[in-house]
């Protein structure tokens, strides 16, 4: 291969690396009627979100179902900004957004306007409209923490608060006998953190559970994200989603998100048991507004 061609190809990749780490990625909505026909390779590029979660990185994937952002932040030798991005054509991000941040790593801090809020793990951070400046940083480069984000339009400005996992008010559900025995916490809604329209939370399964979201539903006033973590790695969870008579799977891992449409079903079953965290958003914050779809009628 010629100096010149080699050289071109080394530019390209090069291109391809910075593109992958500092641009916005654009997911465009699907409709039911067109997710029928994807295969495996489709569905994964419109619905699954990969690679969020890189060393000394801030990574975006903009969904135009509600406008959601789904993010990771990764501090390992160095604090990270959240950076404006051209596709919002706003003065900084959160100029007409808010924000929800769940670390899911080691012990970390988040600085919202110059105030510091030590994260640890399973610990979540609301920053609301109006907000300026957010910096990422690990306590332990060899232990950092990751933060997973999730940021939705916003009309007004909430204060900036924070939530253990003891303030979420755990609540535990399921059973062994159905393999879904698990704990709830919820962040982010009406009778916890006050938002605009994000809600967010998680659940923890107990070992020897799982299954996840039994029963299925859907609710066609929100969409959702869920982001699976704490899965081994020579594990996989296998998601469900589609409308309840048109079922598809995506095979995940650690660290991948998949955006759930809302007119889909979200629910799936891991080869060992998992952690995910649950973001919404859309007309409404109501936890409890669903459209059951018994496991009877699945298809």
């Amino acid at each position: 291969m010629p100096k010149e061609e080699s050289r071109g190809s080394l530019s390209a990749i090069l291109l391809l690396i910075l593109i992958s780490y500092y641009l916005m990625e654009i997911r465009f909505q699907n409709s039911p009627k067109e997710t029928r026909g994807m295969n495996t390779a489709e569905l994964r590029s419109n619905f699954l979100c990969e690679g969020l979660m890189r060393d000394d990185a801030v990574n975006h994937i903009y969904s135009h179902f509600d406008r959601v952002i789904i993010g990771g932040a990764k501090p390992v030798s160095k604090a990270l900004t959240l950076e404006n991005d051209d596709e919002l054509k706003s003065g900084y991000f959160l100029e007409r957004r808010e924000l929800g941040i769940i670390n899911v790593g080691g012990d970390g801090s988040v600085t919202v306007d110059g105030t510091e809020f030590k994260l640890n793990k399973l610990e979540c951070l609301y920053a609301g409209r109006g907000v300026k400046d957010i910096k990422f940083s690990s306590a332990k480069g060899n232990e950092p923490a990751m933060f997973y984000l999730m940021s939705t339009p916003a009309h007004q400005a909430y204060p900036t608060t924070k939530y253990t996992k003891e303030q979420a008010a755990p609540v535990n559900l399921g059973a062994p006998a159905t393999s879904n025995e698990r704990t709830i916490y919820k962040y982010i809604h009406t009778d916890g953190i006050r938002s605009c329209q994000l809600v967010m939370g998680l659940t923890v399964l107990k070992e020897g559970s799982v299954w996840n979201s039994v029963p299925p539903h859907t609710h066609t006033r929100r969409m959702e994200v869920y982001f699976y973590f704490d899965v081994p790695a020579e594990q996989r969870i296998f998601h469900i989603m589609g409308e309840p008579q048109e079922t598809r799977n995506l095979v995940m891992q650690n660290h991948e998100a998949v955006i759930v449409p809302p007119w889909s079903v979200h629910f799936g079953c891991g080869t060992s048991n998992y952690s995910f965290i649950w973001g919404m958003a859309g007309e409404n914050q109501q936890f409890t507004d669903m459209d059951h779809a018994p496991i009877s009628v699945l298809k």
